[in-house]
């Protein structure tokens, strides 16, 4: 595993920022660590980094135990924070020089950096004159320099505009084929753009912990069917996939199915079977956006 937590608890006071949280992260995997903002992400991100100390629970970074080798785990992990700490009046090239420094690796790995972050035709220039865009790249370069195994991610899109976030997401998806990365967000849909799997965190707890594949397959819709007379709950429990009924008033009827499948054909099927009018028929998905919201409300 390039990442194990179990039974991570971290407290400030009488707030309880992380309560018993236990995951697994595979080698290559891209993982979203998805959750409002105040529910315990950034707090998780600076305990596996080893900036804040957990009050209960283990937790290791390939293989390494964030207490006990805490500077082997700092080794394994590139990580960018959700306030990225720039020097505006350094150039780029000196930035990532004094950064391959700290981490005593040799100087032409900066050049490497440079291109896989598609920093080149900026590279000239001192960080305070570049976009947000482009200065979230000079911070991946600085955390991909010492070619670490596993990137942290903190909230990497903040404040972009869309152009910059689809670059940013584009080169997160890159750096993926390569690395195992833990992205932190508060959007459903970073999390679906770049993400192979998603942890729900909510008040600390973990809520959800899966492929989005099954996340999809979880989803469901709603129809809104007016008839032409008052039809038996009973009945239109007999649609397939159906999982409730409700008469929201007069011939109106709410079914929720338990599948992403277009229902409205076979709801007008019904409808014809059974000699029935339909007045009115539409159709809303309960989307990741709203699984997202039901869990964390």
């Amino acid at each position: 595993m390039s990442i194990t937590v179990q039974n991570i608890t971290k407290t400030f006071g009488s707030q309880k920022a992380l309560d018993n949280v236990s995951f697994t992260i595979d080698k290559g995997e891209v993982v979203g660590f998805l959750g409002p903002n105040g529910a315990g992400k950034s707090t998780m991100m600076r305990v596996l980094t080893t900036y804040y100390k957990a009050d209960s629970g283990e937790a290791s970074v390939n293989g390494f135990d964030v207490l006990d080798a805490a500077k082997d785990v700092q080794k394994s992990i590139g990580y960018l924070p959700e306030h990225n700490p720039l020097y505006l009046e350094m150039y780029v090239r000196e930035y990532l020089a004094f950064n391959a420094d700290v981490y005593r690796v040799d100087k032409s790995k900066i050049y490497d950096v440079i291109e896989q972050t598609g920093l080149s035709p900026e590279s000239h220039k001192k960080i305070g004159q570049l976009s947000k865009g482009y200065r979230q790249r000079v911070g991946l370069a600085a955390a991909l320099l010492h070619d670490p195994e596993v990137l942290i991610l903190d909230e990497p899109t903040t404040g972009l505009d869309p152009n910059q976030l689809i670059e940013i997401r584009k080169l997160i998806r890159e750096i993926g084929k390569e690395k195992t990365i833990l992205l932190s967000t508060h959007i459903m849909k970073e999390v679906e753009a770049v993400c192979d799997r998603v942890i729900i965190i909510n008040k600390g707890r973990l809520v959800a912990d899966k492929k989005l594949e099954e996340l999809r397959e979880a989803e469901e819709q709603i129809i809104e069917v007016e008839f032409d007379y008052r039809v038996e709950e009973q009945l239109l429990h007999q649609l397939p996939n159906v999982s409730k009924v409700k008469n929201t008033g007069g011939f109106v009827y709410e079914l929720t199915f338990s599948t992403s499948k277009d229902m409205r054909p076979a709801v007008f099927d019904f409808a014809h079977d059974n000699r029935l009018k339909t007045l009115q028929l539409s159709r809303k998905n309960k989307n990741l956006e709203s699984l997202f919201t039901e869990l964390t409300s």
